[in-house]
């Protein structure tokens, strides 16, 4: 099959372009990195002819600096999957995979002891600044367990790129809606591993870590470490991404997958893990935060298990161990 990757050259792409490769398939790369931009029509019009599937993976990333990126993530990552979709539609291309992210769901899952399950409101600044991090039932005020999260949770994004990255899914619902083509949205947990970007504002938690340890300085880990996340290591993702291209849903619709390894982990313990695998000093705890920044959100990778066969294979030790070092 002759598919395009957007956003080869990335991260997340250049892996995803590998393994379609390897897997036998002829890879067509669109990435600025290339000159290709995912908003020129040209460049699209020039890859687009002959290919039977799209692999969306270009985007602006991170949590984003402050409402000074806003046009950046709309521009990015909601018109040029727009442009996309379009440029899909004129060359009759009717198979998608579209790179999404967990933070859709804005705060993870929860249950209150006495209200059952809950979805706490954003975390008040007050709270945070007293360190205070964990929410609280929204009904009763009580202390609450975080619980594992599914595909049904209903969206609640809480930053700029969370609502890119929903609108992104909403955009391709209707594209396939109108045009019977298949959308399958693999929703990201905490990517990790090899050519991971670094030394950015936007690069991700265990990139910045890296490069503190690399520098000979410890880890500095918000709030007070306990923050639950699942890391799942990038040639996993990669791997989903050829089980989605095998296993596309009904025409005219979208299916969402976590895509996860259902092995959550402190941010701490991740900060832990770097620092012992590089024999670099131990993080510190600083009690600082983030105001677009949930506590806790755990995966459950059931559905994609049972409908794309996919399940994660690395381990969190094995693949820190690694990217410590890559």
């Amino acid at each position: 099959m002759k598919v395009m990757v957007t956003g080869s050259a990335g991260f997340i792409g250049s892996h995803v372009a590998e393994a379609l490769e390897a897997d036998g398939h002829e890879v067509a790369g669109l990435d600025l990195a290339r000159g290709d931009d995912v908003r020129d029509d040209a460049a699209l019009d020039r890859l687009l002819p002959g290919v039977e599937a799209v692999v969306h993976q270009a985007a602006k990333v991170g949590l984003g600096v402050d409402v000074g990126d806003l046009p950046g993530y709309a521009s990015v990552n909601v018109y040029g999957t727009a442009v996309l979709l379009a440029a899909m539609a004129r060359h009759r291309v009717t198979r998608l995979v579209l790179a999404s992210s967990m933070v859709v769901y804005g705060e993870g899952a929860y249950a209150c002891r006495e209200h059952g399950p809950v979805r706490p409101g954003p975390r008040a600044v007050p709270d945070l600044d007293r360190g205070r991090f964990d929410p609280v039932c929204p009904r009763c005020g009580a202390a609450v367990q975080h619980a594992v999260i599914a595909e049904d949770a209903p969206p609640d994004p809480r930053n700029a790129y969370a609502t890119s990255k929903l609108a992104q899914e909403h955009l391709a619902a209707n594209w396939a809606r109108e045009t019977g083509g298949t959308v399958v949205a693999l929703r990201y947990h905490n990517v990790y591993g090899p050519r991971m970007p670094r030394d950015t504002p936007y690069a991700g938690v265990a990139a910045i870590f890296r490069s503190e340890l690399e520098a000979g300085r410890a880890p500095r880990v918000f709030e007070d470490g306990g923050q639950l996340r699942d890391f799942v290591h990038v040639r996993d993702v990669a791997r989903a991404n050829l089980a989605a291209l095998r296993t596309p849903p009904l025409p005219g619709t979208l299916a969402a997958y976590n895509i996860a390894s259902g092995a959550p982990h402190t941010v701490g313990q991740m900060a832990d893990a770097l620092s012992g695998a590089r024999g670099g000093p131990p993080p510190a705890i600083t009690g600082g935060y983030r105001l677009g920044d949930v506590r806790h959100i755990v995966a459950s990778p059931a559905k994609a298990e049972a409908a794309l066969g996919f399940r994660a294979e690395i381990g969190f030790e094995a693949g820190m161990k690694e990217f410590a070092w890559s």
